[in-house]
């Protein structure tokens, strides 16, 4: 049986109310596949599509979905589409989805799905039953299949920001994994010598003086190592490239 979205109260967020303010660097650019009649035109809707998605500006080359990108180029595939299949990808599953927790993963999809920040505490919890029922995919479809994706990107738009009114945007704000997360690997990162067991490791060792022994030196005796025979044959060198010349 599914459980169904629980309810919840949407806030007043930005992008809910209507906006005044003079187009500037801030003002998010829409990319949308009909203005982009080249190849190299809707390559630059792709990776728009990839920094939008994967929240990284240098994108490296086993990240990216070569098919996906294929078929969006030929129009045989919706911008909607790939997005629903770079969201999907195993990079993306890999990078994001088993380094955070299911209330991160909430955030992080409204942020990169729906250009939108989560209302309240409530949505996040209502949000992460479903991925804990339907799954990471099943949580994907649900985003790109709602009605409120539907009325603000349509087919054809990459998902944007909707609005900033101040602050950072996404994309330098939700980095791959939380504090928690970070913490956690930098725990696990020092377990032979963590440096908190420095001070006792120190007092356990134990200190030893050093003596010195006077050594006369006339006592040394040297022995004689010159030769009274003559060395015969060609002499070589342990040097190969003299041996051989290279010509």
């Amino acid at each position: 049986m599914t459980i169904p979205l629980l309810e919840y109260k949407p806030s007043s967020q930005n992008q809910r109310v209507p906006g005044y303010e003079v187009p500037n660097e801030d003002t998010p650019r829409i990319y949308r596949i009909e203005d982009y009649a080249y190849d190299g035109e809707v390559q630059e809707l792709i990776w728009a599509a990839y920094r939008q998605v994967f929240s990284e500006h240098e994108i490296l080359k086993f990240y990216r979905q070569s098919n996906l990108e294929s078929q969006v180029k030929n129009r045989a595939i919706t911008v909607r589409d790939f997005i629903r299949g770079l969201a999907k990808s195993e990079s993306f599953r890999n990078l994001v989805v088993q380094t955070n927790s299911n209330y991160r993963l909430v955030e992080i999809a409204l942020k990169r799905l729906l250009g939108r920040t989560s209302y309240n505490k409530d949505e996040e919890i209502a949000w992460s039953i479903k991925i804990a029922t339907l799954g990471w995919d099943g949580f994907v479809d649900a985003l790109i299949d709602s009605q409120e994706y539907q009325t603000n990107f349509g087919e054809n738009i990459v998902p944007y920001q909707r609005r900033r009114y101040k602050d950072r945007p996404f994309n330098l704000v939700t980095p791959r994994y939380g504090d928690y997360w970070r913490d956690k690997l930098e725990d696990a990162r020092y377990i032979e010598g963590d440096i908190k067991n420095f001070w006792e490791l120190a007092g356990s060792m134990s200190i030893r003086t050093v003596t010195y022994t006077p050594v006369n030196l006339a006592n040394i005796q040297i022995p004689d190592t010159t030769r009274e025979t003559t060395p015969q044959g060609i002499p070589l060198s342990i040097n190969s490239s003299a041996n051989f010349p290279v010509r």
